[in-house]
């Protein structure tokens, strides 16, 4: 993905066939369908590749046990058909993760064991494994670290997990491959209409100011929490269709499992799944779902959101963990499309499309598993509200850039300064890395996996940069002070 081309190729392309404002899961996913099937397709991020909501997920790819528990089974039987779609087409980022519903009461092994072998059956010849109930004794050799007090067993079933940064970089590269142009940091400014219908977008490139009239057949709002932003931007009189809803995870060292098997909890006193997940040799906790007004590009884990799941996963663990143990904290806002529940919790997290009087469409909702269909969906409405012609869908059996290449270093901790450099080059040069925060929150996991460490790595990172973009010591200095902003955040408060 080389800039200079798609900068050019703005110039040249008169008129596109599709426009897509947003560049996480679902806009990257839409222009990934689009471009694979022969449509002149652009993607406009205001910031970077999945900035916001779609690097800050609890890094599974599953059919929800959760949403079982609701009822909701089209989206469960949905999401496990994507999963097993996912595994397939992304390997090198998407594998086959044990988990394990720890039993400390009578009746949780029948009740747990007879809801996950219907989420077995659900999954088909696409599933990953089957569940077993398990003795106490198999149970804790799986997972040493579980409070033996009272423990009764546990059953253990199979989902997957993933590096969600990783993948959304990877969708982006192959989009590019199949002839889209994806741009990050290009903010849509605004709509152009012809007689009330939306003819393409006026667009700026955030790192020049310069301004660029895009005309297009159809415009595709994806753009997450800020989809409400741009459908007033459409119509000043629409009304709010999403309510934001935060979920944080706190990172801890691996010594916390001390192996590599999860952990679920599936009830909390929120009502909540809470899970305990291997990743890249730490774990990951999380999730809460706490309403919030605010709708940021960098939200802040609140103080009770953390104590939340210290409290709630020490109750499991010989070991609770303690502020002091946090290595990350990250906080994203889910999209819930507005229901008629006043919890968020239970909101649906099916995905809803919808067209404007001038005929922009908008998706939005869903989660990252079923961003293929997602896109599917839309480009399928696109089309027929448009009269495009195109080819039909391929992405069910379309192999993922970099499925078959060693996966990029998501820790960078231990690894050589040269080797170093050669990864920062590479992000540049392949995956459009712009500023520190991209490469050491999204090109690398370092970030999110250890702050301390990312914050140490920064002066590095950016003097490198700064190298191979021609940047002057002064934008040395502001990218590592914007860097610092940010990454001060991630970092327990223990006043």
């Amino acid at each position: 993905m080389i800039l200079n081309k798609f900068l050019a190729n703005l110039e040249s392309q008169e008129i596109w066939d599709i426009c897509i404002i947003g560049g996480g899961a679902t806009g990257l996913g839409a222009a990934l369908d689009a471009a694979s099937r022969g449509l002149k397709t652009v993607l406009f991020e205001q910031h970077d590749f999945a900035k916001g909501t779609s690097s800050r997920s609890t890094k599974l790819v599953h059919g929800g046990v959760r949403y079982l528990q609701q009822g909701n089974i089209k989206l469960v039987f949905e999401a496990l058909r994507e999963r097993g779609l996912l595994l397939k087409n992304a390997p090198h980022l998407v594998h086959n993760q044990k988990f394990i519903v720890p039993n400390y009461k009578w009746w949780e092994k029948s009740f747990y064991g007879i809801g996950l072998k219907i989420y077995d059956k659900m999954a088909g010849e696409l599933g990953l494994g089957s569940s077993e109930l398990l003795s106490t004794k198999s149970t804790l050799k799986l997972i040493p670290t579980l409070d033996p007090k009272d423990l009764r067993g546990g059953v253990l079933y199979h989902d997957g997990q993933f590096d969600d940064a990783r993948l959304a970089i990877n969708i982006a590269q192959t989009a590019a491959k199949k002839g889209a142009t994806v741009l990050n940091y290009f903010q849509v400014i605004k709509l152009n209409k012809i007689k009330g219908k939306i003819s393409g977008v006026e667009v700026c490139d955030q790192n020049t100011g310069r301004i660029y009239q895009i005309k297009s057949r159809c415009v595709i709002n994806a753009t997450g929490v800020f989809t409400d932003s741009i459908m007033k931007m459409d119509d000043k009189k629409h009304k709010n269709i999403i309510t934001p809803s935060q979920g944080i995870h706190l990172v801890v060292d691996g010594e916390f499992l001390n192996g590599e098997t999860a952990i679920m909890v599936p009830r909390t006193d929120d009502g909540r799944v809470l899970f305990a997940v291997p990743w890249h040799n730490k774990v990951v906790l999380g999730t809460t779902d706490t309403p919030i007004e605010t709708i940021s590009t960098e939200p802040i884990a609140l103080k009770e959101e953390i104590a939340f799941i210290l409290k709630h996963i020490g109750r499991y663990l010989t070991k609770q963990p303690q502020p002091s143990d946090i290595k990350s904290i990250f906080a994203g806002l889910r999209p819930l499309v507005k229901g008629n529940s006043d919890t968020t919790a239970a909101l649906s997290r099916d995905h809803l499309i919808t067209i404007s009087k001038s005929a922009m469409i908008t998706v939005t909702g869903g989660k990252w598993t079923t961003y293929r269909k997602m896109a599917e969906d839309t480009i399928d409405i696109a089309l027929s509200n448009t009269q495009i012609i195109a080819k039909t869908c391929v992405t069910k059996t379309l192999k993922l850039v970099g499925s078959d290449k060693p996966q990029f270093s998501a820790d960078i901790e231990f690894i050589s300064e040269s080797e170093l450099e050669k990864l920062i080059q590479k992000s540049i040069k392949e995956e459009m890395c712009q500023t520190v925060e991209d490469f050491l929150a999204r090109r690398t996991r370092q970030l999110f996996l250890d702050a301390k460490i990312a914050i140490l790595k920064a002066p590095f990172v950016a003097t490198i940069m700064a190298n191979e973009l021609n940047k002057d010591k002064e934008w040395v200095n502001s990218q590592i002070s914007d860097f610092n902003n940010i990454a001060k955040n991630y970092l327990p408060n223990l006043d």
